[in-house]
């Protein structure tokens, strides 16, 4: 794949890779995808993947002694070991698939929290988490009568990290906070809170559904307990995720779900659990998921977060200064470090209006509270207008959204 000296990707190579990239809509329309952050484009290398295995495999798992079995557990298995290193986790046995990133939360706040909280203890999130970042630990609070605490924003968007650390006491048992905001395109500053975390013994949940595709991420260098993507945020299908976890830790965690594939053997007396990562897999997974997931971290690979860093954060710089220009526009998320994630509010037009009006120019964006809406009430709105990039995106696309936007100002004008 060819890279310019200047680091910029091969832009037609890269849309080229993207099937639906030339797809006509709405009257014919170019299609210009600024829908990232809801779930992302799949390049050619995962759509061969999950149709080979499905056209030539499509058999389960791990007990079957026949030739197809045996190929697609080689192949499943071999998915697991790419998120291993992808992640540089220890061992793939720290790699649990789920159906993705709400999944894998559930699953920690299930089985690790009802196990480890009791009444009076307290779980830590932020004032940006996703829903799947927020409802399962209340969950857990009607449970176990763990303490749920909120650490705040600032106007642009960004952890007021004094305040956060201030509310980490002895009874803190767990920070659960996103990486990157799904709304504000925020990024946190992860490592320091893992190190305040460190000092009162605390466990740290990092939700990296909005970071893997854009930024190398190591389980190791982090020090995190659980980090937690789903893999149609990274080029790959819906229903396939994951959650990374310190072994010691897995080990520890009782099954959510019993059945197939998590024992070792079972009488009507008892049941012995099989060894991680199988115990916390019950049940036929996602098999082409996880091939699937396998090639898109092989295919973002071979491109390089350099190169990828380098366009979505043109195509943010960029973006933003168009925006920032047209008249009766607020962004909101301002942060000084964000990912290419652009959320808007236009004075007198709600977003799902500027939604379709957009949509009727051929432009895809999201309208609405994205998941977070303590979010949106903090900023005393009901929902924002959101455009968010990926690498296969350009200035054009950019230009697009903006004259999109500045017709439909018009209208409502």
């Amino acid at each position: 794949m060819k890279i310019f000296s200047e680091g910029l990707l091969d832009m037609a190579a890269i849309r080229n890779d993207f099937p639906i990239l030339s797809r006509k809509v709405r009257d014919g329309k170019g299609l210009i995808y600024l829908d990232n952050a809801a779930t992302t484009l799949k390049p050619r290398a995962v759509l061969d993947a999950v149709y080979q295995h499905y056209a030539n495999g499509a058999s389960n798992i791990h007990r079957g002694v026949h030739f197809l079995s045996e190929e697609a557990t080689r192949q499943y298995e071999n998915a697991r070991e790419t998120v291993r290193r992808f992640i540089n986790a220890r061992d793939t046995s720290e790699v649990i698939f789920t159906s993705g990133t709400t999944s894998a939360i559930n699953l920690v706040a299930k089985s690790w929290g009802e196990k480890n909280l009791k009444a009076g203890d307290e779980v830590l999130i932020t004032h940006m988490e996703h829903h799947a970042n927020i409802v399962p630990w209340q969950m857990l609070r009607e449970v176990t009568g763990c303490i749920l605490k909120v650490a705040p924003i600032n106007d642009r968007g960004e952890l007021i990290m004094e305040e956060l650390e201030a509310l980490i006491t002895p009874r803190t048992k767990l920070i659960s906070v996103v990486y990157t905001s799904n709304s504000l395109g925020t990024i946190n500053p992860v490592r320091d809170i893992i190190d305040f975390a460190k000092k009162h013994g605390a466990k740290v949940l990092l939700d990296a559904a909005q970071t893997v595709a854009h930024e190398k991420v190591d389980v190791q260098k982090l020090d995190c307990d659980f980090l937690v993507f789903s893999g149609h945020k990274l080029f790959a299908t819906s229903g396939v995720g994951v959650l990374y976890g310190k072994r010691e830790i897995l080990e520890a965690m009782p099954p959510l779900m019993g059945g197939g594939d998590m024992i070792k053997s079972v009488t009507f007396e008892k049941t012995t659990y099989a060894e991680l990562p199988a115990r916390l897999e019950a049940g036929t997974p996602a098999i082409g998921g996880a091939i699937g997931l396998g090639a898109a971290i092989e295919y973002i690979e071979k491109i390089g977060f350099a190169a990828i860093s380098v366009q979505e954060n043109d195509l943010l710089t960029y973006a933003t200064k168009l925006i920032s220009d047209l008249p009766s526009v607020r962004i909101i998320g301002t942060a000084a470090k964000k990912a290419a994630i652009l959320s808007f509010v236009v004075e007198d037009i709600h977003p799902h209006d500027m939604g379709t009006l957009l949509d009727a120019e051929g432009v895809a964006v999201r309208g609405g509270h994205h998941c977070t809406q303590p979010l949106m009430s903090r900023f005393k709105i009901p929902a924002t207008t959101r455009a968010s990039f990926s690498f296969y995106n350009t200035r054009g696309d950019a230009d697009a959204l903006v004259l999109a936007v500045r017709k439909a100002i018009e209208v409502f004008s």
